[in-house]
C-alpha cells in the first residue's frame, strides 16, 4: 500500500546532499586504503603503524612492526565503507532518474542509521589505530635519529634498503584525514536520515491524529452519520 511508505520525499534537497556525502565518503574510503597500502608497500610489506626504527650508517632502518593485518584491517574498513557509499549511489541515481520514485521504506531507513552507527564505530576506531600508531612511530624516530625534530624531517633522510620513506608521513597523514572527514559525513548521513524518518512520521500521524493522516472512520462508516435520510 501507498501509505505504507514514509510518502514521496518532498526533501528533494535533502536527498541531494545525502548522495553528496556518499560521494564524499566514498572517495575518503578509496583515499586511506590506497595511502595505507603505498605506505605499507614502500616499507616492504610491513605495517610500519606502532613501528620502532634505528639508526646505523646514516641509515634509517626498522626495527619492528605492527601485523600486517593491522595495516589491512584499515584497508578493509575504508574499502567496505567505499563499497557500500558507490552502492547506495548507484540505487537513488537509478530510483531517481529511471524510475523517477523517491519514496523510502521506513525499514530502509532503518538500516541506514543501522549501518551509520557502525561505520561510525569502526571508522572512529580506524582513526584512532591511524593517529596512536602514527604518533608511536614518530616518537620513536625522533628520539633514534639525530638532528630530526619531526617525522617530516625523517622523509628527507636516507632509508635503508629496500625501504622507501619519502612520503610515508604524508601519506599516513592523508589517510588519518580522509578517515576523521568520513567520520564526519557519516554523522551527518545518520542525522539526515533521522530527521527524515521523524519527518515521516509525523506526515504519517496526520492533523487529526489519525494514522496515515486520515481520519478515524471510513467512507463507509461515516456516510449514514453524515447523509442521513430525510424525515417524511
Amino acid at each position: 500500500r501507498r501509505e505504507q511508505r514514509c510518502g514521496p520525499m518532498a526533501w528533494t534537497g535533502l536527498l541531494v546532499l545525502e548522495l553528496g556525502l556518499y560521494a564524499g565518503s566514498f572517495c575518503c574510503g578509496i583515499i586511506t586504503a590506497a595511502s595505507v597500502a603505498i605506505v605499507q608497500g614502500n616499507f616492504g610489506g610491513r605495517c610500519i603503524l606502532y613501528g620502532h626504527v634505528n639508526y646505523s650508517a646514516n641509515l634509517i632502518g626498522v626495527q619492528s612492526a605492527a601485523s600486517p593485518s593491522l595495516c589491512y584491517f584499515v584497508s578493509a574498513i575504508s574499502v567496505i565503507v567505499a563499497v557500500v557509499c558507490f552502492s547506495l549511489s548507484l540505487y537513488w541515481l537509478y530510483a531517481f532518474c529511471i524510475d523517477g520514485d523517491t519514496t523510502r521504506e521506513r525499514i530502509w531507513m532503518n538500516v541506514i542509521i543501522a549501518l551509520s552507527g557502525a561505520f561510525l564505530f569502526f571508522l572512529l576506531v580506524t582513526g584512532c589505530v591511524l593517529k596512536i600508531g602514527r604518533d608511536s612511530l614518530c616518537s620513536s624516530v625522533t628520539s633514534v635519529v639525530p638532528n630530526v625534530t619531526s617525522c617530516e624531517n625523517a622523509q628527507n633522510k636516507s632509508w635503508a634498503s629496500p625501504i622507501k620513506g619519502g612520503r610515508f608521513y604524508n601519506s599516513l597523514l592523508k589517510a588519518e584525514t580522509a578517515v576523521w572527514v568520513n567520520f564526519f559525513f557519516w554523522l551527518i548521513v545518520g542525522v539526515l536520515v533521522v530527521f527524515q524518518r521523524h519527518r515521516g512520521s509525523a506526515a504519517k500521524a496526520g492533523p487529526n491524529g489519525g494514522l496515515f493522516g486520515e481520519s478515524g472512520g471510513t467512507a463507509e462508516e461515516t456516510e449514514p452519520f453524515v447523509n442521513r435520510p430525510a424525515r417524511p
